[in-house]
């Protein structure tokens, strides 16, 4: 019977053993009755819960038994007492009826008791409270008898729970820990005939073992708490194998609850390593079957950008697959290495066996992984410089392929100068095309020495003819450019000539033209004697010789414009106006250089014949004499000075005059100055007396 069952009725105090003794060491048990009906049913089952607790060491001492009548009719304690023979007959050595101050009638009560004594079996007494003592030492009586013995029925009644729960539940569980150990050793050399060995035990043998601690310190603390006041008891100490119990108890807890812990231990090893081959099977037909089976059907490189890009794609979400994997073989990596470093040398083997296989397997997959990657960046990178190349190639075709119409030859020269740099960046792109071409393919011809466990070669073939067909095509396309950009180059170049011939005949046209306004405004001067007047005539000739050489090296350019025109099938500009004005400035400059020369002629002649009548030649007196000469040097210099100032006259009607009007005055009057010088010769060869006379 366990108090739990029970505990309503126990509440009560119907009866207690509050661990007092008697002379004889016997147990007092006291009934103390009260002022209500007693029910002896529930008395009866206290008294066997109670009488089942004690030893049959203690049973054989025998009870005293106090029956407190105090609070009760004599009717029920009479009651009680014949209920003590049917329910403790041979272990009730004396009952102690503790009666009330108004007693019951003596001799009635005397006498039945008397004559019930042989039936009964043990002896009855009456007494009163203060005469208790005469039966029992003081200091096992409870204070309601007037004794020292302290007694918490409720203290004693929790504590009765908890040891009988504690004694459940460690009886239970040490049939169970007996069971999984004894279970585990047959399962060891015999696991298939074992038992399950992932039973666990009902309760949590850490928690029953710290109730049974505190349970046992509980007890030895109270045993040996009796220096206040007296002797404190528990009922359950070790004449009532409260203490003794719990030890063992504990004792063979801690001893079963020892070996499940290495059973456990054990257990969990096994179960970890079992897990362990579990997850590194997992992984590695993962890697080897559906993953590799993923890589294989990847092996295209793409035709483009875009393709190469989708491809990248695609192989970032097989990365993506395969990095869930390789987070579980970073921790099972972690978890063998922890097995191996506890040093169980029964399974090293065994997970040094498993840590390679799992490497092995995991580092080829990541080295295919990060090949493919590699791969497809270069084919990415190879396809950008592609299409860069193709652009450049696209943007000089479209400058070629716009007909060039320059203002002038700064434009021209600055056009081509970007075509070269065009020209120049393009040889630079196929050179970084055939570089990272030539890369794609050795790492395309690596690819075949593994290539994930099949034969690549018609897929490789594929992607080798897709890189050379890429490179051929940019260098045909490059070549055809070249081709393009030395016909545009010849044809600018000529451009540039052209500009260049026309510009240098306008700045002919420009010199011939100061030539002229030279002539006419600074080639005055007649000369004041014959000599300075030839000096001045061969001067004018080597100036005409000049313009005339201008004037051939402008005519020059404007046929080479020509011949350059008809080349480049244009029209040139200088054949409509450089020439008509080339031609019209050389007119002028002839017509006033004519002039220039008739005026120095006539200066020449008319100071030479001057100057041969203004010497004394007395040799030549006839010759001075000539009145026709006289006459033909008056007429040379009325003629020169009426040509003076006569304009010059352009074949367009306009004139133009040598010189300013005071620089003709000059020059004129010089002329006159020396037509006097003559006439006065005249007059002294004509009148001689006059010239004598004078002087």
């Amino acid at each position: 019977m366990e108090a739990s069952v029970i505990l309503p009725i126990l509440k009560k105090k119907l009866a207690f053993l509050s661990g007092g003794k008697d002379r004889r060491s016997g147990l007092i048990l006291t009934i103390p009755l009260c002022l209500e009906q007693t029910n002896m049913d529930e008395l009866s089952v206290t008294l066997d819960y109670l009488l089942s607790i004690p030893s049959e060491k203690c049973k054989a001492r025998g009870f005293t038994v106090i029956v407190d009548g105090r609070k009760s009719q004599w009717n029920v304690v009479k009651t009680v007492v014949v209920m003590l023979q049917n329910v403790v007959p041979a272990e009730v050595s004396l009952v102690c009826v503790v009666k009330p101050d108004e007693f019951w009638d003596k001799k009635v009560t005397h006498f039945c008791f008397w004559k019930e004594k042989d039936r009964l079996g043990f002896e009855v007494i009456l007494v009163s409270a203060n005469k208790l003592t005469r039966y029992i030492e003081p200091c096992q009586l409870t204070e309601d008898f007037g004794g020292s013995l302290t007694y918490d029925h409720m203290d004693w009644l929790n504590k009765r729970l908890v040891f009988e729960k504690f004694t459940k539940e460690s009886t239970s569980l040490l049939d169970e820990l007996a069971l999984i150990n004894n279970g585990s050793d047959k399962g060891n050399q015999e696991k298939e005939r074992s038992v399950d060995l992932n039973f666990l035990p009902s309760v949590d043998p850490e928690t029953v073992l710290q109730t049974g601690h505190e349970l046992l310190s509980e007890l030895q603390q109270r045993r040996f708490n009796g220096s206040d006041g007296g002797v404190s008891w528990s009922p359950m100490d070790d004449e009532l194998l409260a203490q003794p119990q719990v030890m063992k108890l504990l004792d063979s807890l801690r001893e079963q609850y020892t070996r499940y812990q290495e059973v456990c231990r054990q257990r969990s090893k096994r179960t970890q390593l079992e897990e362990i081959q579990q997850k590194v099977m997992q992984v590695v037909n993962w890697l080897e079957g559906p993953g590799s089976e993923q890589l294989r059907a990847q092996w295209g490189i793409g035709d483009s950008i875009r393709a190469s890009q989708a491809l990248q794609q695609k192989h970032e979400e097989i990365e993506s697959q395969h990095s869930e994997w390789f987070a579980v073989y970073v921790e099972l990596n972690q978890q063998i290495a922890a097995l191996l470093n506890a040093g169980d040398e029964e399974d090293l083997v065994e997970l040094k066996s498993l840590q390679q296989q799992l490497s092995d397997v995991c580092y080829r997959q990541a080295s295919q992984l990060e090949f493919r990657q590699n791969l497809l960046q270069a084919a990415l990178e190879f396809h950008g410089v592609a299409q860069d190349l193709s652009q450049q190639l696209d943007g000089l075709l479209g400058m070629l392929c716009v007909d060039v119409a320059p203002a002038d030859g700064a434009s021209i020269q600055q056009t081509l100068k970007l075509l070269e740099e065009k020209l120049k960046s393009v040889d630079v792109g196929l050179q970084g095309l055939r570089e990272k071409g030539q890369g794609l393919l050795d790492q395309i011809s690596n690819q075949a020495s593994w290539a994930y466990g099949k034969d690549v070669t018609i897929e490789n073939k594929e992607n080798v003819d897709h890189i050379q067909g890429v490179m051929e095509d940019m260098q045909l396309r490059k070549q055809r450019c070249e081709d393009m950009v030395d016909v545009r180059r010849l044809k600018m170049l000529q451009m540039v000539q052209l500009f260049k011939c026309e510009e240098d005949a306008a700045q002919a046209v420009e010199w011939l033209s100061e030539l002229l306004d030279a002539l006419l405004k600074t080639h005055i001067r007649l000369g004041d004697d014959a000599q300075e007047t030839k000096v001045l005539l061969e001067k004018h000739r080597k100036f005409v010789d000049v313009a005339q050489s201008t004037y051939d090296y402008g005519r020059q350019l404007l046929q080479a414009t020509v011949v350059l025109c008809q080349s480049l099938r244009c029209t040139s500009r200088s054949s409509g106006d450089t020439l008509p004005r080339l031609n019209r400035v050389w007119k002028q400059f002839t017509i006033a250089s004519e002039e220039r020369v008739h005026r120095l002629e006539m200066a020449i002649a008319f100071h030479s014949n001057a100057e041969k009548i203004l010497q004394d030649c007395p040799e030549e007196p006839e010759a001075i004499n000539d009145e026709e000469q006289f006459d033909e040097i008056e007429a040379v210099g009325k003629s020169l000075l009426d040509r003076l100032t006569v304009p010059v006259v352009y074949p367009d009607g306009t004139e133009q005059y040598f010189g300013s009007p005071s620089d003709m005055a000059s020059t004129a009057e010089h002329i006159r100055d020396r037509m006097k010088l003559v006439s006065l010769k005249r007059q002294q060869l004509r009148h001689p007396e006059m010239v004598t006379t004078e002087s």
